[in-house]
């Protein structure tokens, strides 16, 4: 019997993922339960594991090939015992052949609108097959056939990736190809001006090959520099900074914490409770939950709030918690922990890091004042909280003024202002400050 292994669905946002590699090969026998299939999304990565014991029978697609989400991509022969002396150290080329006598098969399996689209070009040299995600990023940036015709792919058989389209566009020459939209004549009808510096050539990097050190890029370093080139040339980022007293919450937490780790289980820092007073904020001005659909406005009526999390590659993720705001202190404390755990060792699956509405990011963990983050798009704002630092205040009781030692964190708010005006962003971040400062010093855990 042939069991066919697709692309599973990996998210509510995800279309589509890339092939990392085949952990067996051709003629190889798998276990039931055995990783197939390593495969990469701009969240996540995942490994697939076989749905039954049996032979490979057929690989069809290759290694950094972009797989739409339910393809046909490997076959088992279930049927009879191991066949090892089949094995194979070619599925890439074996793939190719398969992947032409089973067209019928992938037909059947995926509909037009999940294959990745198909742009031809005006030329003789061919065509020119794009993923959705990357023909979704060429029409969004006014990309014509002439300029991504230009683009180097470093994909199998020369396909162009997302990175290689974000190289392109980042070092984007002006004028463009015959035929390209200019900057300050757009195809879209949208207004832009005329840039005095469109010509301009950033300096090439000079460098000796026999003294200095040269490393490729890792693949999620290229994901995470496209992510963020891409929020800040799409949203106008604003960013104001509230400085917020914290000795009510570092004196309960410190007098709480073992305590609460032999009741709960659970470590009790302080993202749970910066999480706490978020989602009340966001609750009290919702208009801080929205993401920007083109000109329309979409209020979430879920507040999930994404924490970024440093891994041990080096590279920050954000796993999301969901509906924050309907979660105690302890529940809090629970999603982060349980989150944490599965970052650090890569076990996060794609719905944890799926449906984000606003996102917090925690740079006084590396020591940090305060920071400018960069939204997390399609979300609307991020706020980043700095190092905690004993301070020198003045504290006025009863009309008096007394000099004391305070708790004192600054906090940064990035919004869009597409979106999000100064006076909003201003008075949600005032609000989040009012909670932190107000906390019960007496709460019980």
């Amino acid at each position: 019997m042939l069991v066919e292994v697709e692309v599973p669905r990996l998210g509510e946002s995800i279309k589509e993922a890339t092939i990392l590699s085949f952990p067996k090969q051709v003629g190889e026998y798998v276990e039931e339960g055995e990783t197939i299939l390593e495969i990469a999304t701009d969240k996540v990565d995942s490994d697939i594991a076989a749905p039954s014991s049996g032979t490979i029978k057929e690989i069809l697609a290759a290694p950094d090939d972009v797989i739409p989400i339910g393809q046909v991509v490997i076959v088992i022969d279930s049927s009879g015992a191991p066949q090892a002396s089949k094995k194979t150290s070619k599925p890439a080329s074996n793939s190719k052949k398969t992947s032409q006598s089973n067209n019928s098969r992938s037909k059947a399996k995926t509909s037009n609108a999940e294959r990745a689209p198909q742009v031809s070009s005006a030329t003789s040299d061919g065509e020119v097959f794009l993923s959705p995600l990357v023909l979704s990023i060429a029409k969004s940036e006014n990309l014509t056939m002439q300029e991504i015709r230009t683009i180097k792919g470093t994909g199998a058989d020369g396909r162009i990736k997302k990175s290689d389209i974000h190289r392109y566009l980042k070092d984007r020459k002006y004028p463009l190809p015959e035929g390209a939209p200019t900057p300050s004549s757009p195809s879209n009808g949208a207004v832009r001006f005329n840039n005095p510096f469109s010509d301009f050539q950033p300096p090439a990097v000079s460098y000796d090959e026999d003294v200095d050190r040269i490393e490729p890029t890792d693949r999620m370093s290229v994901i995470i520099a496209g992510h963020m080139v891409y929020s800040m040339q799409t949203a106008p980022h604003v960013t104001c900074y509230a400085e917020v007293d914290l000795t009510n919450v570092v004196e309960w937490r410190n007098g709480v914490k073992q305590a609460f780790l032999d009741k709960h289980g659970y470590k009790l820092t302080l993202t749970p409770i910066f999480l706490e007073a978020i989602a009340k904020a966001i609750q009290d001005f919702p208009m801080i939950n929205v993401s920007l659909n083109g000109t329309d406005i979409v209020f979430k009526s879920e507040i999930n709030i994404g924490m970024a999390t440093a891994i041990p590659s080096g590279h920050l993720i954000v796993p999301v918690i969901h509906q924050a705001d309907e979660k105690n202190l302890f529940g809090l404390a629970k999603e982060v922990n349980i989150l944490s755990d599965k970052a650090r060792n890569n076990k996060l699956a794609p719905d944890d890091v799926q449906g984000g509405t606003f996102t917090l990011s925690n740079v006084g963990t590396f020591g940090s004042l305060t920071g400018t983050p960069i939204i997390n798009q399609p979300q609307s704002a991020i706020l980043a909280t700095g190092i905690i630092k004993k301070s020198a205040e003045v504290m006025t009781y009863d009309g008096e003024d007394r000099i004391e030692i305070r708790q004192m964190m600054i906090m940064a708010l990035s919004f869009d202002h597409r979106v999000i005006d100064g006076f909003l962003g201003g008075s949600f971040l005032k609000k989040v400050a009012d909670y932190l400062e107000a906390f019960d010093s007496k709460r019980t855990i």
